[in-house]
């Protein structure tokens, strides 16, 4: 087992006992205290602007003479600041694939992947999966770790653009909306899953969001697309 797979198999490990507790005979150790503020580069299928931040249920799409629901995503997050325990988190990058299903109203979702950038400590992935515990409070049919893979992240107030592999397992690439004047189109006082605070979702159409990876590959040309910056902790 290579060092990096042995460090995300470490990383699931210290995860499921701060998320499950210790076994009956052994006294339960405390969960350190833990923060993330974070700037997510987002697309997925849904049109233009996702109704699942309004709905239960994600669009639907015509495929083969039937329509199917679905939310296929891409998130790439760059950890601004934040901390779990004595680690910084400060400038980790990991990217988050999926689909929220057909109905998720009952919290309930189908699958998603997590990727890191080699860059991310062990210490560091240990925090992560705790803030996106907190962050994404569903149930997944299926949540895997992939491997590492290089991840580019830049975003300016016009533009975003994400990539893993150089854009060859994922891509997210957003132009913003034009809005009345030169300042981007922002939503504001909507929740972002459990986050406790956001700063609004900065609209930016995707001209591409896809991922290629694993048996469910998927892509997209100018479905929904945003940028977000979010606060989660442990103490809220």
């Amino acid at each position: 087992m290579n060092r990096s797979r042995l460090g995300l198999v470490l990383s699931l490990v210290i995860a499921a006992f701060f998320l499950i507790g210790a076994s009956p005979d052994q006294p339960k150790a405390a969960a350190p205290q833990w923060a993330m503020n974070a700037t997510i580069i987002e697309a997925c299928s849904c049109p233009m602007f996702c109704q699942c931040y309004f709905t239960p249920a994600p669009a639907a799409h015509a495929e083969g003479g039937h329509q199917h629901a679905y939310c296929r995503f891409n998130n790439a997050f760059h950890v601004n600041h934040g901390n779990y325990g004595d680690t910084k988190l400060d400038g980790a990058k990991f990217w988050v694939s999926g689909d929220l299903g057909g109905d998720f109203s009952k919290g309930h979702t189908d699958w998603a992947v997590l990727t890191f950038d080699p860059s991310v400590t062990k210490e560091q992935r240990t925090g992560v999966i705790a803030a996106l515990t907190k962050l994404y409070p569903v149930k997944w049919n299926s949540f895997k770790v992939a491997a590492d893979a290089p991840m580019d992240w830049n975003a300016t107030k016009d533009n975003a653009r994400a990539t893993l592999d150089g854009g060859k397992t994922g891509d997210v690439t957003l132009a913003r909306v034009q809005g009345m004047t030169d300042e981007p189109v922002v939503i504001q006082n909507l929740r972002y899953f459990g986050a406790s605070h956001n700063d609004g979702f900065v609209l930016m159409p995707n001209k591409v969001e896809k991922y290629q990876a694993g048996d469910k590959p998927f892509e997209y040309h100018g479905t929904n697309g945003f940028m977000i910056t979010v606060d989660v902790s442990s103490g809220t």
